[in-house]
């Protein structure tokens, strides 16, 4: 068969085989279009770019390098002024690379990152010798990261070390160096690097280390300043003189091998000395400005440099809180104490002991049961229902369902007047108005005076079994002491303006007078002739003892001249106080507070009465520790439930004779010790 190209004379392509007639037709391969992949890839690698550039934007925005990467140091000042607390980082001012001596920026850049004016963020070649020195190494020595980088992790990350951290890192440093310049890079690291002592930035750095500005900062300063990056906590010259300045010489050395320094300049620097700035001692831990600093930052909003806030603590009444606390001679037992103006104001605050041995706020934080001091919201509900003061209860033994209460001292009056079951702290006749007012009624009373804390909804609450803070009981009995209700404790002086909502409803509501009236009477009452006689002052004083199950907790709050306190003393692991009561060493805390707080005179001691939750024991750990007077006996009188008199000399004797039996007469004067004259009795018998 012949090839039908050879009769045309044209010949086929090598490698092709013959077509004849009938032979299916291959068809024409599809030439790949190189230039079209490019281009999709172009796009693809476009679009890709636009949505790192949009997640960047979002989460990295720019504005965020100039932020400061520690909260600002915040100074609390009391209400006249002084400065109670210092919290937070020294930040200095943002510094501007151009307005720098040459020799500053020249230092980090030697030390940090030398190529810092020629890479786009990432140095390939500082990452490949770091590599090859930690494998040398056999740890990790150095890190690689350029001065964008480290900008990008302390600014926009966290301290992690992942790869992904790390691949955000470049690309955060990528985008940093695509939209500001290279100057405006190095100033914002410098505004934000940390040099140890808590401050950060080099303007902070440089006042408080060198007492002077950044641009007044020589050679040997600023290369000391920029060896402590690396390791500013162990670096810091005010702990480590020796070893700030070891590194001084390796950032000196680094100058004049990057070519900033020469050789006779570098062997002429000599080595930095301190100036440390000194700053007047502010405690930096204090019960109140703990609790008033989240409130504080809040109100002062993001600011770089130093923050002052004005409190509304009162210095003078903080200190006769301390004083009163000390005083009081407690062992074991923790305290508490918090004062406040009517207003809601807290002028004075203790959350226990000692802050430095436990910072944990016991005014605060703690959540214990109020015992009788609750009794104010029965009374309260009782009143708003139309009882009176001289309205009549029984005071009997009760059962409620299956609850039965019982007063702690086993005594039983039967019917008396709210006012006198209100100052004996009668616990059957509580029980019997919450039955009478409704557990409703009483919880709501609890609400209006302030009480957010949940309240069980059962008869028992009218003893205090719901728990809440000192703070929350306080500010209702401050309600009382203002006359309109709720007052909402603040420990700031300027107060939050009122939403369109707290206008439109009216801020406070005032309590009607006769309920007023009423429950002052049954305060005051509490104090001259009930369980609060401890508490006694000169002036109109007006409060409620309360006492816990098995003396867990022992409670005093009241009100006089204007300041509003309450006392509570117990354990933080809620274990019973053997004698512990609220009309005892709580009662006695708050009288020589309020005494010293308002300038009075401490009263004689009251008359001992049976408190509520007090026992034979109690009765004596509260005596001994009466020493209102000085040249008597520390205590001369009867033990309630023991039956006898007791005699505790100032001399460490002690009398105890069965009560009711006479006491043998004093000793006669020395000159009056001889035997009488004997009588002349006649012839008779002697009998």
């Amino acid at each position: 068969m012949h090839d039908p190209l050879a009769l045309t004379g044209q010949t086929r392509p090598t490698g092709a085989q013959p077509s004849f007639p009938g032979d299916p037709v291959e068809p024409p391969r599809r030439r790949i279009d190189v230039w079209r992949w490019i281009v999709r890839g172009a796009g693809a690698l476009i679009v890709l770019l636009v949505i790192a550039t949009l997640y960047l934007a979002i989460t990295a925005p720019l504005s965020k390098s100039l932020k400061p990467i520690a909260p600002p140091q915040i100074t609390l000042l009391a209400a006249d002024g002084t400065p109670i607390a210092r919290r937070g980082a020294v930040i200095g001012d943002p510094v501007d690379v151009k307005s720098l001596p040459s020799h500053v920026p020249q230092a980090f850049m030697a030390i940090e990152d030398r190529r810092f004016r020629s890479h786009w963020g990432i140095d390939p070649w500082g990452i490949s010798r770091a590599m090859i020195h930690n494998a040398m190494a056999g740890r990790m020595r150095e890190g690689g990261s350029t001065i964008t980088q480290q900008l990008a992790k302390n600014a926009f990350l966290d301290s992690d070390r992942t790869a992904g951290r790390k691949i955000r890192e470049a690309m955060i440093a990528l985008w940093l160096e695509a939209w500001l310049t290279k100057d405006e890079i190095l100033s914002r690291y410098l505004s934000n690097v940390y040099f140890g002592d808590n401050v950060y930035g080099l303007d902070a750095a440089a006042r408080h280390y060198f007492s002077r500005s950044p641009q007044q900062l020589s050679v040997a300063q600023a290369a000391m300043l920029a060896g402590l990056v690396k390791a500013p906590s162990r670096l810091a010259p005010t702990v480590n003189l020796a070893g700030a300045r070891a590194r001084q010489k390796l950032v000196v050395q680094a100058m004049a091998r990057a070519k900033f320094l020469t050789e006779a300049e570098a062997a002429a620097v000599p080595p930095a000395r301190l100036r440390v700035e000194r700053v007047k001692e502010v405690p930096n831990g204090t019960y109140f400005a703990d609790w008033v600093l989240p409130e504080a930052r809040d109100r002062s909003g993001e600011l770089a440099n130093e923050v002052t806030v004005t409190t509304t603590l009162e210095t003078r009444i903080q200190r006769a809180a301390e004083r009163a606390v000390r005083r009081a001679g407690l062992r074991q037992a923790q305290v508490a104490l918090v004062a406040m103006r009517p207003d809601g104001r807290v002028v004075a605050m203790v959350g226990g002991k000692s802050y430095k041995d436990s910072p944990f706020n016991r005014a605060v934080q703690a959540r214990r049961q109020p015992g009788s001091t609750f009794k104010l919201f029965v009374y309260l509900a009782a009143l708003r229902s139309g009882m009176n003061p001289d309205s009549k209860v029984l005071d009997e033994p009760v059962t409620i369902g299956e609850w039965s209460p019982k007063n702690s001292d086993g005594r039983y009056e039967g019917e008396i007047t709210l006012a006198r079951a209100f100052a004996k702290s009668s616990n059957v006749a509580s029980a019997r108005l919450i039955k009478e007012v409704g557990v409703a009624n009483v919880i709501r009373a609890a609400r209006d005076l302030g009480v957010a804390s949940p309240i069980a909804n059962e008869g028992s609450i009218a003893l205090g079994t719901s728990t809440m803070s000192l703070l929350e009981l306080t500010s209702a009995y401050a309600a009382v002491a203002n006359g309109a209700y709720p007052v909402r404790p603040r420990g700031l002086e300027q107060e939050d303006e009122p939403t369109w909502m707290e206008r439109l409803a009216g801020r406070t509501t005032m309590i009607p007078a006769r309920e007023l009236d009423g429950m002052r009477e049954l305060l005051a009452g509490s104090i001259s002739t009930g369980t609060g006689r401890q508490a006694a002052l000169v002036v109109p004083a007006f409060g409620k003892t309360g006492t816990t199950q098995d003396n867990r907790d022992a409670l005093f709050v009241g009100y006089a001249g204007g300041l509003v306190a309450g006392v509570w003393v117990g354990n933080d692991d809620n274990t019973p106080n053997p004698g512990l009561s609220g009309g005892g060493i709580p009662a006695r805390i708050w009288r020589d507070f309020m005494a010293d707080a308002l300038d009075l005179p401490v009263p004689a001691p009251a008359p001992r009465v049976e408190d509520d939750g007090g026992d034979a024991v109690g009765n004596l750990v509260d005596a001994i520790t009466n020493v209102s007077d000085p040249t008597g006996p520390i205590f001369e009188g009867q033990l309630e439930g023991l039956g006898v008199d007791l005699r505790v000399g100032r001399d460490g004797s002690v009398d105890v004779r069965p009560t009711g039996r006479d006491r043998a007469p004093p000793p006669p004067p020395r000159e009056d010790r001889r035997p009488p004259p004997e009588e002349d009795f006649g012839d008779g018998p002697v009998n």
